[in-house]
């Protein structure tokens, strides 16, 4: 890395102040920083000036399409804008398996698109909440595909458009052309988290840990509010037998989750993902007491049944206690999940029990007749 951008960000009424600086990266040393004071109406023009400073600063010479790709966004609606923003920022640190943070992005989406029909981002988040929708509560509905191409038929270059296709096409089975849209989305932006994430998603569910483990690690390193891959690498260093890579991954999971259980004490999702860390490194008595208080919170939460399910069988061996947690999941759960449930590596150690293989075996026939 060779230079580091540091900032921060405060808003007060209808002002903000931006403070940002640029660090060398083998020195340590401030290469420049500034304090911007901005009208929120400014917002855009700001981000602009701060780009053209950093590009000064390192005395660089942009090309055209370069100087163009700074300055794209994707829209100059502000309103519009924050919507997207406020979506973002739910889907990353919200709780996955409750329908109601699902929704809301959904929401936020659809009204960020009525104020700038033109505006694709959002279109490609929406994609990402109706297959959360499907994946996580086993809602009939939308897999999130018509909602990518719409985000790809208005900005063909947009990455984050290609890796909701991608993640739709995964969860449907359709492998090789995920593959191809994954490739396309990190050659536009090898540094987006969507991008990575999905991309990590991918070789997960392909069973190719190293290489999921290379683009999570790049995911929880770019968002650092990122719970799901931070907690994932915890599944993916044990499938490799890293025992040094569980521990580095499960101490900044349990962290991230610490941080936003204090601010959301019901997002069970979250404290699933704390719960696993923490039987990782161990502590096995404390992940009893937040498993505890986590279904008392949030008991309908398939998600969070399911990785309570993951973590009794991977660090406790209670394959029966989880299989009580998994079956009345697996009667809700459709077809996505179903087949990620198949390849999961924290369930290899129950793959054979004769209760599994019947969850299995029924929750197939329940969808086929559907």
């Amino acid at each position: 890395m060779s230079h580091l951008l540091e900032g921060s960000v405060r808003k007060a009424g209808g002002r903000v102040r931006i403070t940002a600086q640029l660090i060398d990266g083998a020195t340590g040393g401030h290469v420049w920083a500034e304090r911007y004071d901005r009208d929120l109406n400014d917002i855009f023009a700001l981000q602009d000036e701060i780009s053209q400073a950093i590009v000064a600063a390192l005395k660089l010479k942009l090309l055209p399409e370069e100087k163009k790709a700074i300055e794209k966004r994707g829209t100059n609606n502000l309103e519009a804008y924050n919507l997207y923003l406020m979506a973002r920022q739910y889907s990353v640190t919200g709780n996955i398996g409750a329908a109601r943070r699902n929704e809301m992005i959904i929401r936020l989406c659809r009204r960020a698109t009525e104020i700038d029909p033109e505006y694709a981002r959002p279109w490609a988040l929406l994609a990402i909440a109706q297959m959360s929708l499907r994946f996580h509560l086993g809602r009939e509905g939308d897999d999130g595909l018509a909602a990518a191409e719409r985000a790809l038929s208005l900005d063909a270059n947009l990455p984050e458009a290609h890796s909701a296709k991608a993640r739709a096409l995964t969860q449907n089975g359709r492998f090789d052309e995920a593959l191809r849209e994954i490739e396309i989305a990190l050659r536009l932006d090898p540094e987006s988290y969507e991008v990575n994430s999905a991309a990590g998603r991918w070789h997960y569910i392909r069973r190719r840990f190293d290489e999921a483990i290379r683009y999570y690690e790049k995911a929880a390193a770019l968002m650092e509010t990122d719970y799901l891959a931070a907690g994932l690498l915890v599944s993916c260093y044990k499938a490799t037998g890293d025992a040094e890579g569980v521990r580095r991954a499960a101490k900044r999971a349990l962290a991230r989750t610490e941080r936003i259980v204090a601010l959301e004490p019901d997002n069970g999702s979250a404290m699933s993902y704390a719960v696993g860390a923490l039987a990782a490194l161990g502590e096995s008595e404390r992940a009893k007491e937040w498993a505890e208080r986590a279904l008392l919170l949030d008991p309908d939460n398939l998600n969070l049944r399911y990785n309570f399910a993951c973590t009794l069988v991977v660090d406790l061996h209670e394959f029966e206690a989880a299989l009580d947690l998994l079956e009345p999941a697996f009667k809700q759960l459709r077809i996505e999940a179903v087949n990620w449930a198949k390849t999961d590596p924290d369930l290899d150690l129950i793959r054979g029990h004769p209760r599994f293989s019947a969850m299995l075996q029924a929750a197939e026939a329940r969808l086929t007749r559907a």
